[in-house]
């Protein structure tokens, strides 16, 4: 069982079943991290209020071995579920557990790693029929639209300009699509 600390402030009375409740969600979380040596817990009333009728805020403070502690503080401003304590105090351990999820993840290794959106140059334009071609860095050159341009950018597109893109399947062939002016972008020529 994790070491428990309970603090009721803001007004809110110790409770026998918010304490319960509490001890229920921390068990669970046994089953989502490792080496925990404690978890604090405050839940916080408003105006004096007992169970329901305010908004409840609950901070957690989770400390780990070897690690840095994960803090959750669950203050929402106009969440009226959490006028419910209980559902303060679930919302609260929901997103602690997702932190220790996502630290343990990290610690394995195990974050999604996001590919470089592919770059060229282009090549040729041609304002007139709205369209374009681009040399990829393989050097296969890859036709564009106009409508394929991020915002307006494809007026203002030249020759030897740096571009970011996607490459998709074309009625010809591959195309890029969702092409985009790389600014700071530096190619070898």
């Amino acid at each position: 069982m994790i070491p428990l600390q309970i603090a009721f402030e803001g007004g809110l009375e110790e409770s026998p079943a918010i304490q319960a409740r509490i001890e229920r969600e921390a068990a669970k979380l046994e089953r989502f991290a490792s080496q925990i040596l404690g978890c604090h817990v405050a839940v916080i009333g408003r105006s004096g209020r007992r169970h329901h009728g305010g908004l409840f805020a609950v901070r957690l403070r989770i400390t780990r071995a070897g690690q840095g502690d994960v803090v959750v503080d669950r203050n929402p401003d106009e969440d009226h579920a959490h006028e419910d304590v209980y559902v303060a105090i679930r919302d609260a351990f929901n997103a602690a557990r997702r932190r220790l999820q996502d630290r343990d993840r990290r610690l394995a290794g195990q974050v999604k790693q996001h590919e470089a959106q592919p770059h060229g140059r282009v090549s040729r334009i041609d304002r007139d029929e709205g369209f374009g071609f681009l040399e990829t860095a393989d050097g296969r050159e890859l036709y564009f639209h106009r409508n394929a341009v991020d915002g307006h950018a494809f007026d203002q597109l030249e020759p030897g300009d740096a571009v970011r893109f996607i490459e998709g399947p074309g009625e010809k062939g591959p195309r890029a699509s969702t092409v985009r002016p790389a600014h700071g972008l530096h190619l070898a020529t």
